[in-house]
């Protein structure tokens, strides 16, 4: 939590975010102090110091990065991990490359964000009835967290839920996110059988009060640039989840 601006680090107070309750404030503030997966940590302070060239002057945030949105939402969406160059840099998730933009234009068509851009904490973007998380807080090297890190990461999934009292629908964003959900179920000691495998669209009903959980695409490139998962197909996946909140 102490490293001189010079490490090309962002400190955490000026942060833009909403105001959110002081327990989910305090959820948030172990987030971005962890220190548990060091080549992460490692990993997410160089790209931090080194930067891209598109980003030379930006100052990075450069911490593991906690969720964002709506405090009363009852619509939950988790991804695999902040982008290096996207969430590392902006301290926000889905923010400030391609995928957030995706995302968020989804979002927004379907009346859960207020607009159609996810470029910069400062924005002014807002959710409504929707909150962002990540199954991992770190970027990983080459978007890939090994699975130690992950089950390591499931601590912060399980306390920031623990504040979102009111999610009725899950929406994972890819198959590490759907996997991270199962597993947090299953130390709660609900395992689903047969084991839900995830597919775009699929949705798997959970026993009471458990929330529904719905497969999604991941937003990513490699995703969207080849037409494996389209702007259509995402918003459906979130008029569906609209309907079953009501």
């Amino acid at each position: 939590m102490g490293e001189p601006r010079s490490s090309g680090l962002r400190n955490p107070s000026p942060r833009s975010a909403p105001a959110v309750p002081l327990a989910l404030a305090a959820v948030h503030a172990s987030i971005v102090s962890c220190e548990g997966c060091p080549r992460l940590r490692a990993y997410c302070r160089r790209v931090a110091a080194e930067k891209k060239r598109a980003h030379r002057d930006d100052v990075y945030w450069g911490r593991p990065v906690p969720g964002f949105g709506d405090p009363g939402a009852r619509l939950l969406l988790v991804g695999l991990a902040p982008a290096a160059h996207g969430a590392n840099r902006t301290g926000r998730p889905f923010t400030g490359d391609g995928s957030g933009d995706f995302l968020m234009s989804a979002l927004h068509r379907t009346g859960f964000a207020t607009i159609p851009t996810s470029r910069r904490a400062d924005d002014g973007l807002r959710l409504v009835d929707a909150y962002i998380l990540s199954a991992v807080r770190c970027a990983p090297p080459d978007n890939k967290p090994l699975p130690e890190e992950i089950a390591r990461c499931l601590d912060h999934l399980e306390a920031e839920i623990a504040e979102l009292p009111r999610v009725r629908v899950v929406v994972a964003l890819g198959k590490i996110g759907f996997d991270a959900w199962l597993q947090l179920l299953r130390r709660r000691s609900v395992a689903p059988s047969p084991r839900p495998q995830f597919a775009h669209g699929c949705v798997v009903g959970m026993p009471p009060p458990l929330p529904t959980l719905v497969g999604c695409y991941h937003p990513s490139r490699q995703n969207t640039n080849t037409g494996t998962l389209t702007a259509r197909m995402m918003e459906s996946v979130f008029r569906n989840a609209r309907r079953m909140i009501g």
